[in-house]
């Protein structure tokens, strides 16, 4: 399914849903991050823990992984966005955007920020009424260009790794 066609650096990019024949160029593109490098296989043998992380994601219908891909099918970008109905603030729902990756080669000609107004576009279109994300805090630079997006650094995140 496409959701949408972005236009950046004279070249168009298709936007869609992520499908199965997708996951080794994403595992690459989650590999590639400097920051979760050591964390991360771009090898697709050792692939098992992320198809079933997929087969989770593609069967929720609160998830919408996405894919950025060029005209000739290379894919170049992703992000996952998550629905989340809650009770606070009078019952709002939120929309989650997590792992917003695009290939390092590509960066600075606009695609992230409209893959971003797209996906604010989409929590509109779903009556979402806030749109959140976490952020490592060793991304500086990230940090500013959501801020430039209109993101608010607004809360102190947790985690605990089980």
């Amino acid at each position: 399914m496409t959701f949408a066609t972005l236009e950046a650096g004279g070249s168009t990019f298709i936007l869609r849903r992520a499908r199965r024949g997708d996951l080794a160029a994403l595992i690459a593109l989650i590999a590639a991050d400097s920051l979760r490098a050591a964390e991360e296989t771009p090898d697709p043998t050792g692939a098992e823990p992320y198809q079933r992380a997929f087969e989770a994601i593609d069967a929720d219908a609160a998830q919408t992984l996405t894919v950025l891909e060029t005209a000739d099918g290379r894919v170049v970008g992703t992000m996952q966005l998550t629905v989340i109905p809650g009770l606070a603030r009078r019952g709002a729902t939120r929309m989650q955007i997590e792992a917003v990756r695009v290939s390092e080669e590509l960066r600075g000609l606009g695609l992230g920020s409209a893959m971003i107004a797209w996906a604010i576009g989409h929590a509109r279109d779903q009556a979402v009424s806030l749109v959140q994300l976490t952020s490592d805090a060793r991304r500086v630079d990230a940090h500013r260009f959501y801020e430039r997006l209109g993101f608010a650094a607004s809360h102190v995140g947790f985690k605990l790794f089980l």
